[in-house]
């Protein structure tokens, strides 16, 4: 009786493992940073990405500001990082 653990073959993943994975790229984050890309590359797109960087990364508070402003300034850099890094990654090839 053979096993199918003998030699390598058992590390192979399934046939029909390949329409999966890409089914779940498609339907996952790939899907999710390409619609980003999609959204943000039109001019209006680009004009309210250029006001989020003004409003959040492009901002300084000083010395005097509360550390629960400071806290919320750098939950919304956050998100915006965020969006950019997704829509950066969308318009890979």
């Amino acid at each position: 009786m053979t096993s199918n653990l003998e030699g390598w073959t058992w590390i192979d993943p399934p046939a029909d493992a390949s329409d999966d994975s890409r089914r779940s790229r498609e339907d996952g984050e790939d899907a999710v940073m390409i619609a980003f890309a999609r959204c943000f590359a039109t001019i209006d797109g680009q004009r309210v990405l250029a006001h989020l960087r003004r409003l959040t990364l492009d901002r300084t508070l000083g010395p005097a500001t509360s550390d629960g402003v400071l806290r919320y300034l750098e939950g919304q850099r956050a998100l915006v990082a965020h969006i950019l890094t997704l829509v950066a990654r969308g318009n890979l090839p």
